[in-house]
């Protein structure tokens, strides 16, 4: 009997010792495969504890109200690294527990917003363009922002739930930077905005490929990735560069300054930049790796596949999202008297 004691004990304690390995991950819906997270428990042991959110705004808010607490790995979007660490809520990296880095492509690195990659390292990058159903939407005249304002399209609109990115459309359309910080032009772009307002259904960053499918909408604003899911299902959704030139981003992994798991947390980010898992990953979520050994590992027909990996002459047609520092208040005031009607 004591033998049995002894043994249900030590099976409690090796129970509780194995369940304080753990890693708490915080990222974008939909955005990694759960092959990944299983694989990754199984080779080290450590349980990883998932969670979503639908937008860089709902992440931040979230992590800053627990003071960076609560989660040790979050995927923050270009800008908002380089907001984050100014604002304390990340912690440095250590680049010895993170080998794989070794694999990351260099023109993706070192970047303005995390300048020697102290805090961030890149988990995927990608591009917010036009999407249209051809069936419905005319492809020759699907080449400007412009035709979102068309008023045959009244209640058909879907735009990301992202000021910088719906704001980066109009600011485009007048001409002006995506990374804008006059408040003047940032006010002329919400007046354009503002007329945009009766063609819009919904906006959603969560899963907007699903609208498109379900036929609720017709044409909008959306990410490569969801519409070249969105495409396998139906041929007529196709994904469009126009002329005024798409948002390209830069999702990464970061540590909150308040990580428990800060050992697990490297073990994380350091196994998704393996070339094998890099490329599982782009192949399942449908958006370009940062990890040039990954990206080599990639059968030819996603590497050419102009919606996920465009080429360099749209890349440079294009603007990459920048912190535009204080500016992003007035981006916030004029953002929430558009999606409050006013």
């Amino acid at each position: 009997m004591k033998r049995l004691i002894f043994a249900i004990l030590l099976c409690l304690l090796a129970s509780s010792a194995f369940a304080k390995e753990v890693v708490y991950v915080y990222n974008w819906s939909e955005y990694i495969p759960e092959q990944v997270l299983s694989n990754f428990e199984k080779e080290t042991g450590i349980k990883v504890i998932y969670t979503t959110y639908d937008s860089n705004e709902v992440m931040y808010s979230k992590v800053k109200v627990l003071g960076g607490k609560g989660y040790d790995v979050i995927f923050p979007s270009t800008y908002y690294v380089n907001r984050m660490q100014k604002e304390g809520l990340l912690t440095p990296l250590n680049k010895k527990l993170l080998p794989n880095i070794k694999n990351m492509e260099p023109s993706l690195m070192n970047k303005p917003y995390d300048e020697g990659n102290k805090y961030s390292v890149p988990y995927l990058w990608g591009s917010t363009s036009l999407a249209i159903n051809s069936d419905f939407v005319d492809e020759k005249k699907a080449n400007t922002y412009r035709i979102l304002w068309d008023s045959k399209y009244k209640g058909k609109v879907i735009l990301t739930d992202d000021l910088r990115e719906v704001f980066h459309i109009a600011l485009r359309i007048l001409g002006y930077s995506g990374n804008e910080t006059d408040p003047e032009k940032i006010k002329k772009a919400y007046e354009l905005l503002r007329k945009l307002r009766p063609n819009v259904r919904v906006y959603n960053s969560d899963s907007p490929k699903v609208p498109f499918i379900n036929g609720e909408v017709t044409l909008g604003l959306t990410f490569n990735g969801e519409m070249y899911a969105a495409a396998q299902e139906n041929p007529a959704i196709k994904y469009i560069y126009p002329k005024e030139g798409a948002i390209f981003w830069v999702d990464s992994m970061c540590i909150p300054k308040g990580s428990k798991n800060v050992a697990n947390a490297h073990k994380f980010i350091n196994y998704i930049m393996k070339p094998e898992v890099a490329k599982l990953i782009s192949e399942e979520v449908g958006y370009p790796s940062p990890n040039k050994a990954g990206v080599a590992l990639l059968d030819k027909s996603v590497r050419t596949n102009a919606t996920i990996y465009p080429p360099l002459s749209i890349i440079k047609q294009g603007e990459f999202q920048l912190d535009v520092g204080d500016a992003i208040k007035v981006y916030e005031k004029y953002w929430n008297l558009l999606k409050s009607g006013k």
